[in-house]
């Protein structure tokens, strides 16, 4: 589907990150925008922004991990902009620790925000969409949704979970007019981690510094919802890691220690 001033899309995790690039990205092409954040000063300011270069931007504070809130700011970006075309479910946290050190508390923030959250949004869009027939859903995932890492247990557990429910919704959504594209990055630059990086969380396989700018991913969303791609990897290595797991554990595991080091994959894998 074309990316136009006649398009409306919606952005959770709109602030800051792969969001905020997208945003930027979509102002650009004069899409009609709803933002979505629990930073509603960041919001405001980037929404401050992209008005006074011509974009129509809607903002709406809300927490994706609250079923109210994000019903509530998809209805009004609706009723405001007189429809949805485009939903990208992209707020996520992540914190790192071995999953007996990681605070339970952190455990279910993780899962609230990245899991229910995906659950909240998709279910609050959709059925905009289907009144339509027409309309993509995207979801950005991550490469620890194919093959999850040390000290990421929880982080990968609900990327997991978002892959398995974008694939079962594809399938659901055959023939209604509606398609739906997973995204997944590996490790990208974003604030995503600055929590981790303050507390000196970080796992000896993470490499500070060389992640891929935010705003390729949103390059590379745009393009994959302009082509009505089932699934978008950044880098392509990320597809990489996914067949190699898919053939065998042991193997991916194999070129996750010739790219990260031994810390990335330090146990036996069965085959």
């Amino acid at each position: 589907m074309q990316l136009s001033a006649e398009t409306r899309v919606l952005i959770t995790g709109a602030s800051r990150g792969i969001g905020r690039a997208l945003a930027e990205l979509l102002a650009a092409r004069r899409c009609t925008l709803g933002l979505v954040a629990r930073s509603g000063d960041e919001l405001e300011r980037l929404g401050n922004e992209l008005r006074e270069k011509g974009a129509a931007v809607h903002v709406a504070t809300a927490d994706v991990s609250d079923r109210e809130q994000v019903e509530s700011a998809v209805s009004g970006f609706v009723e405001a902009s007189g429809g949805l075309d485009v939903l990208v479910v992209n707020a996520a946290i992540a914190h790192f620790a071995p999953f007996t050190e990681l605070p339970i508390e952190e455990a279910e923030r993780m899962t609230r925000v990245n899991w229910l959250g995906t659950v909240y949004t998709v279910r609050a869009g959709l059925g905009h969409l289907l009144e339509r027939a027409d309309g993509r859903i995207v979801v950005v995932c991550s490469g620890a949704g194919h093959h999850a890492l040390p000290w990421a247990a929880v982080y990968g557990g609900t990327k997991a979970a978002q892959r398995g429910f974008v694939e079962a919704l594809r399938h659901e959504l055959s023939g209604t007019g509606v398609g739906i594209t997973a995204v997944y990055p590996g490790q990208i630059e974003t604030h995503l981690h600055d929590a981790d990086k303050a507390e000196g969380r970080l796992p000896d396989w993470y490499r500070p510094g060389e992640g891929i700018p935010a705003s390729v991913v949103a390059k590379a969303i745009a393009d994959g919802v302009a082509r009505d791609r089932a699934a978008v990897y950044v880098p392509p290595s990320v597809r990489l890691l996914r067949i190699a797991h898919g053939i065998s554990p042991a193997l991916a595991d194999r070129l996750l220690r010739r790219r990260l080091g031994k810390t990335a994959a330090p146990g036996e894998s069965e085959r």
